[in-house]
């Protein structure tokens, strides 16, 4: 029993175990990562504080995330033709002076809804280049073969952070209110840039370079090879209908406790964390799978849409923490089975335009499905926006089955 949980052990982390510059990587961001999270709770409260309004938090998303609908699909060019680390220390030093920027307007006592949203969408510029780079940089962490386990920890990552961050922004925002979770995310930059400073580049594992395109054209060519492969083009459906529909938490979390629920900002950031720690535990039973898969992808999408239905109509706060463990978890065998699924089909070329796509799909959809959440929320409460999200995302995998059922159409160019 004990050589069989080893052996588990050492295979749920063995892009950590094999590769100095991962785990270095990765130290850097359970820091960082935990301050973003805490980050993104205190900005959410702190526009609810200040207005009230399902639609001003719908507005704080829109304009987070913003710039990535603008430029987004631009990202991955540029991504492919750069270095993907020294893009990482540049996004992250610019975040960082926004959530300076941030702490100093409310410890300062001028914070308003213009002042934030503005702030907020700076902080969304950064996401446009930080966000491709960190999974193109993954890649050359760890080469092709340990790719989809270290996509799984870093989701494990992302997601202990849910836990963490949330957790700890609750306790912090009823201490001493969201200025200190500002400064604390301010403070937690630096050890993810310490990490970005101590790899060693000449471990990075090679990739052929893209040749020198301009980005429209380098972005239509990647948008051409993504619509040719089959099985590319059916994950990227579904992973729009969930980015636009499903994946709403940041706005529906915070109305689901304050105006559904009826609770404050401590359990508000319990439920935050009850979907972290669902996620973490699907992302840990991701890394344990020997690659990713396509039934295991649907699987994770078909129980998140469920979930989310049966979300729908609870009152009850500790069952909606119940379901939330559930949603997050199957939200991490989706999303962690789509992101290596659509990096492995791409060639060297042409990956960093398909996490470009992926991207975009969660990020620059964001601010769209930020102002339908809101609108769902104005016209039948978090019960509709969660019913139409659970239906949108069920309807989208049964088409994405039958587009991967299509005969592959003539390769793009690589």
């Amino acid at each position: 029993m004990r050589r069989s949980a080893l052996l588990l052990q050492a295979r749920t982390f063995r892009s950590l175990r094999r590769h100095r510059n991962f785990r270095v990587f990765f130290a850097g961001q359970v820091v960082s990562l935990a301050g973003s999270w805490m980050q993104n709770v205190a900005l959410a409260w702190l526009v609810l504080s200040l207005s009230r309004s399902p639609l001003a938090v719908a507005a704080l998303l829109f304009c987070r995330f913003a710039p990535y609908t603008v430029l987004g699909l631009f990202a991955g060019s540029i991504v492919d033709r750069f270095d993907p680390r020294r893009l990482v220390i540049g996004a992250q030093t610019a975040a960082m002076g926004a959530s300076i920027a941030l702490a100093a307007v409310t410890l300062g006592g001028v914070a308003s809804l213009p002042v934030v949203y503005a702030l907020a969408a700076l902080g969304g510029v950064t996401l446009v280049v930080d966000a491709p780079a960190r999974q193109a940089l993954t890649y050359r962490l760890v080469g092709r073969r340990e790719l989809p386990n270290a996509v799984a920890l870093n989701s494990g990552l992302l997601n202990a952070s849910r836990v963490i961050g949330p957790a700890l922004a609750g306790v912090v925002i009823a201490a001493a209110g969201t200025g200190a979770c500002f400064v604390l995310n301010a403070v937690s930059f630096l050890a993810v840039l310490a990490a970005l400073l101590m790899v060693r580049t000449d471990d990075l594992h090679p990739v052929d370079p893209a040749p020198p395109v301009s980005l429209a054209s380098g972005t239509r060519e990647g948008m051409r090879y993504a619509w040719t492969a089959v099985e590319v083009r059916a994950v990227l459906t579904v992973v729009v209908v969930t980015g636009l529909v499903g994946f709403n938490f940041n706005t529906l979390v915070p109305l689901l406790a304050a105006d559904t629920l009826h609770v404050g900002a401590r359990a508000f950031g319990l439920l935050s964390a009850a979907f972290g720690i669902g996620a973490l535990a699907g992302a840990l039973a991701s890394a344990t799978l020997r690659g990713a898969s396509w039934s295991t992808f649907v699987a994770g999408g078909a129980s998140f849409s469920v979930l989310l239905l049966v979300l729908a109509p609870v009152h009850d706060a500790r069952l909606a923490g119940v379901l939330l463990v559930g949603i997050g978890a199957s939200f991490s065998l989706f999303g962690a089975n789509a992101n290596a699924l659509v990096q492995l089909a791409a060639p060297d070329a042409l990956r960093g335009r398909m996490i470009g796509l992926y991207l975009f799909a969660f990020v620059g959809l964001a601010p769209l499905g930020a102002l339908l959440a809101g609108w769902l929320v104005t016209l039948g409460g978090t019960e509709l926006a969660f019913a139409v999200a659970g239906l949108t995302g069920l309807v989208a995998i049964a088409v994405a089955s039958r587009i991967r059922a299509l005969p592959a159409a003539a390769s793009a160019p690589a």
